[in-house]
């Protein structure tokens, strides 16, 4: 019988994790309180780089907080009451984005990323999907073309891990996008990657190829984890206790409240996104866009025109403050001025972050059989299928091919 795998988790990042357990011959088990590939899975803006390796924390960034924050509809956004609990996160995170320690967090960014789209194309070929995720430039917008100058931190980083860039003006861009307002005189276009037309389908379709290859699936609150008698662990769910040789934690946003009871002390932040969905736009997008000054994504997806962003940080059991997403409403007007905005669909959901913009990777220190896979900020899809072939080499006893030190519980310890 084959080596049994439990992974807590059923978004993109366990589904995929899922995949390449079970090419290698493990028995795998996917267990998760909602149906698979919902939640940041589902509600992402779809981007497919392999070129991602800027991290969230910039040096001066914390020169633009105050004005972000103060601002109603602005792309940061904290509750009051949260703040205290929010600081010593929000301190790591400024201290992330020092010059001297960048270019080691771009590495592993870069490399967790750099082989993606290669991947999914490998996992959905056969599964009738493959047209959900479409080639694609990320085109990064501005109203003043001095912005869009290549000798800015940013992308003097992405130019080092040779990423595939052209500055064009104002007619190039609108050649490319003629939906875009005029009031956009320049763009840094970003080549060679791909977008998702529905990012939760595309995770659905990988989960129905993990259950044909003979994956299962128990859909179940887990409340506590404890080690077993027998060497594997325990899962305390409200359907009762299950039993895992090996567990992997890819649960996300509350991975962290899981292993905190075995002493093991984490900054996951729940940064809080949100989208809203413009059923009938009139528009069309033909590619990933981004507003370099609204801080936010617009693409056209399979539902309509998809507008996410924004970072809300009020803890994991906040409700919802849908006026984030209503904001998208103003902004795409601005972006494009023939969209249609009336039938919009708003949703949030909650991203897992670490200060320095990387997740845990690899086994739990002093914990036998057990491994993390989470905290990928907002590069969760992105990064998903590369975690995927990592963590099934590293639950094999095999060594992957990158280092492994960026993505260590242990730097937090």
């Amino acid at each position: 019988m084959a080596e049994q795998v439990t992974i807590l988790g059923a978004g993109i990042v366990g589904i995929c994790t899922a995949l390449s357990l079970l090419e290698k011959g493990y028995g795998v088990r996917l267990v998760d309180r909602d149906p698979p590939a919902e939640g940041a899975s589902h509600g992402n803006a779809g981007v497919v780089s392999p070129w991602t390796c800027v991290p969230q924390s910039m040096p001066g960034m914390w020169k633009s907080l105050p004005k972000w924050t103060l601002d109603p509809e602005g792309p940061v956004a904290i509750r009051w009451r949260y703040l205290a609990r929010f600081l010593p996160w929000a301190v790591k995170f400024l201290q992330a984005g020092n010059v001297d320690r960048l270019p080691a967090i771009a590495d592993a960014m870069n490399a967790l990323n750099r082989p993606n789209v290669e991947l999914y194309r490998r996992h959905l070929a056969g599964t009738g999907h493959e047209s959900l995720l479409s080639d694609s430039m990320y085109v990064h917008i501005f109203k003043n073309p001095a912005g869009a100058d290549l000798t800015q931190l940013g992308w003097r980083i992405r130019a080092d891990h040779d990423v595939p860039m052209q500055v064009v003006n104002d007619g190039e861009l609108h050649e490319i996008e003629p939906a875009l307002s005029p009031d956009y005189k320049a763009a840094v276009l970003i080549k060679d990657q791909a977008r998702a037309l529905d990012p939760g389908a595309i995770g659905k379709a990988l989960f129905e190829k993990a259950q044909s290859m003979g994956a299962t699936y128990g859909q179940m609150k887990v409340d506590r984890i404890t080690p077993s008698q027998t060497g594997g662990w325990l899962l305390h769910t409200d359907k009762g206790e299950v039993e895992a040789e090996k567990l992997v934690v890819a649960a996300g946003a509350w991975s962290a409240r899981l292993l905190a009871p075995l002493g093991i002390k984490l900054p996951l932040e729940a940064e809080r996104g949100y989208h809203i969905v413009f059923q009938a736009p009139d528009i069309t997008i033909n590619n990933s866009i981004m507003d370099t000054e609204g801080k936010f994504i617009a693409s056209s997806m399979r539902a309509g025109v998809r507008c996410a962003g924004t970072a809300e940080f009020a803890g994991l059991d906040a409700p919802p403050d849908y006026r984030r997403a209503k904001v998208f409403r103003r902004l795409a007007r601005n972006l494009f001025p023939g969209i249609n905005v009336d039938d919009g669909i708003e949703w949030m959901g909650t991203r897992p972050s670490f200060p320095d913009s990387l997740p845990c990777l690899g086994a739990v220190p002093g914990q036998e059989n057990l491994f993390s896979a989470f905290g990928h900020s907002h590069y969760g899809f992105g990064m998903a299928p590369n975690t995927g072939r990592i963590m099934a080499e590293l639950v094999s006893g095999q060594r992957p091919n990158i280092d492994m030190a960026p993505y260590g519980i242990e730097r937090f310890q």
